[in-house]
């Protein structure tokens, strides 16, 4: 395969992944976290990351539109709740550090 090819299948997988991640809605960010080891806002992170070293101008706020399809604190008012006991302990139990 060649590498322009290659680039494209994981564009399209990227943005499958975005709009799967958009419409389960009922996945919170820290059950993410606590399965995965990556949420939404780390898939932010490193698209501003990729943005920063390809020299793009990309804000945080931009970068988390472009994951969420919506301005984060949206998101966050229509879909965020608040996390468990148990969540909390999970997620310190399994914090990636990335």
């Amino acid at each position: 395969m060649d590498d322009k090819t290659r680039t494209e299948l994981e564009a399209a997988a990227f943005r499958r992944l975005l709009e799967h991640l958009r419409t389960r809605t009922d996945v919170q960010n820290i059950d993410l976290m606590n399965l995965a080891g990556f949420c939404r806002n780390c898939l932010s992170n490193w698209m501003k990351d990729a943005a920063d070293a390809q020299g793009v101008p990309m804000s945080k706020d931009e970068s988390r539109q472009f994951v969420y399809g919506m301005p984060y604190d949206e998101w966050r008012a229509k879909y965020q709740k608040e996390a468990s006991a148990d969540q909390k302990v999970a997620f310190e139990k399994a914090k990636p550090h990335h």
